[in-house]
């Protein structure tokens, strides 16, 4: 990714076009008006339009070659927030690890980046039902020469493992007895590649979902997607699910946004919204994946 590139990608952006960072202030300041249903939803209505944060990781947030935000999160916040009412929808780009403070901050009024629930992130921030599930898995050298399965792999072959910042695979790879020194995160998927290419890193462990997305912007047929695996910590599997976040105040907002998520699942109308983004029936969430569920751990 060049410079000029990474300049753009980290100034705001419309979901149809690109706009300036200072049209993100956003949100009231009463907490108490937020929690009656007087609050950034209810001036978001008013306005015609919010917020949002996104982190640039494809497929789940992204802005294409023509400078369109993209993926399957911006793509199911235009159909939600236009069910309530809202029709113009602002993205702005933030680093993976600056979102949940951004949104604390009020630099906007949702993510949109395909975060995982964790218990960490529930204390911080008020996650949706997902729209997603998701395994891991690594990208490597065609053939797998070292050999990666599974979340045990890269403590056992002693590789050194590529991760986003502020990503959940860093803390897989810590609890799987991966050293720190053998750790490296990386800013964005294109950076990770670069790393993986050039020999600093081994394998870059996301979710497959990601790494099928990456996989086919390089078909030089010199890496390949291992097949997908459900790490497990403490005794516990570490399902992915992705969710939309909110602020703890904004509860008329996270109501509103799980009642039009739960119509588009029933209607059958939520897999066509993604599957154009490599999502298939295996990642739809079943009935029981709710955020209470996965904010428990």
């Amino acid at each position: 990714m060049t410079s000029s590139r990474r300049d753009f990608l980290r100034t705001a952006v419309l979901l149809s076009a690109a706009v300036p960072l200072a049209a993100a202030g956003c949100s009231t300041t009463d907490p108490d008006k937020e929690v009656s249903g007087g609050g950034t939803l209810d001036k978001a209505k008013k306005a015609g339009k919010i917020t949002v944060g996104f982190a640039n990781e494809a497929p789940y947030g992204y802005t294409d070659k023509d400078g369109k935000l993209t993926g399957e999160a911006p793509e199911l916040a235009r159909a939600v927030f236009k069910k309530l009412g809202i029709d113009k929808v602002e993205g702005v780009q933030v680093d993976f690890a600056g979102l949940i403070g951004g949104l604390n901050a009020k630099r906007f009024d949702a993510i949109a980046a395909g975060m995982f629930i964790t218990p960490e992130r529930c204390a911080s921030a008020a996650f949706a039902n997902p729209e997603y599930v998701a395994k891991s898995a690594f990208m490597v050298p065609k053939g797998n020469p070292k050999k990666l399965t599974d979340q045990n792999s890269p403590a056992k072959a002693g590789v050194t493992v590529g991760v986003l910042t502020g990503a959940v695979e860093e803390g897989y790879a810590k609890s799987s007895g991966v050293p720190k020194s053998k750790i490296k995160t990386f800013q964005d998927q294109a950076s990770a590649y670069e790393g993986l290419k050039s020999g600093r890193i081994d394998c870059i462990w996301l979710t497959r979902i990601s790494l099928a997305d990456l996989l086919s912007k390089h078909q030089d047929g010199k890496y390949e997607v291992t097949n997908a695996f459900t790490p497990v910590i403490d005794g516990k599997e570490q399902l992915g699910a992705g969710a939309f976040v909110f602020r703890k105040a904004d509860s008329d907002l996270l109501n509103a946004w799980n009642t039009q998520l739960a119509a588009l699942e029933k209607g059958n109308q939520l897999l066509p919204i993604l599957q154009p983004f490599g999502f298939t029936q295996a990642e739809m969430p079943s009935p029981d994946d709710t955020a209470a569920k996965f904010c428990k751990g």
